[in-house]
């Protein structure tokens, strides 16, 4: 259903895939991006990228469940990062490797960005995944 691809002319990526394949007649889903707010709408980890991440993952693990999907049929993600600096988009990425979502892995762009939607907001993710049938 999904076939993940690394190009062997390009630079091996450490944990994501160049692209990937999904056959057609497959039910994908569309995600909105993912934010670090609680049920209640409260901002979780302030000034935290790393705590933003984990809730991040939290909140995009129910959005999957929600529609019949997880984690593992993540066919593509685009991880949004408020800062300037290599290092603190290397440790939310750390997180989003160790979440499962790199298993098979996904495609994935990692982006450092001046702002976000929401005051004190640092980390979004946005998802596209395959819905296997029931």
């Amino acid at each position: 259903m999904i076939k993940r691809v690394t190009v062997p002319s390009l630079f091996r990526p450490p944990v994501y895939s160049h692209a990937s394949v999904v056959e057609a007649g497959t039910r994908l889903a569309f995600l909105a991006g993912s934010v670090p707010l609680d049920a209640d709408g409260k901002l979780v980890g302030e000034g935290d990228p790393v705590r933003q991440a984990q809730q991040v993952l939290a909140n995009l693990g129910e959005q999957l469940r929600a529609v019949g999907s997880d984690f593992t049929h993540v066919v593509a993600t685009d991880v949004y990062v408020v800062s300037s600096e290599p290092q603190v988009l290397s440790s939310v990425w750390d997180v989003v490797a160790a979440s499962g979502l790199s298993t098979g892995p996904h495609s994935s762009t990692l982006l450092g960005v001046a702002c976000l939607g929401y005051t004190g907001q640092l980390v979004e993710i946005t998802a596209t995944a395959v819905v296997p049938e029931p």
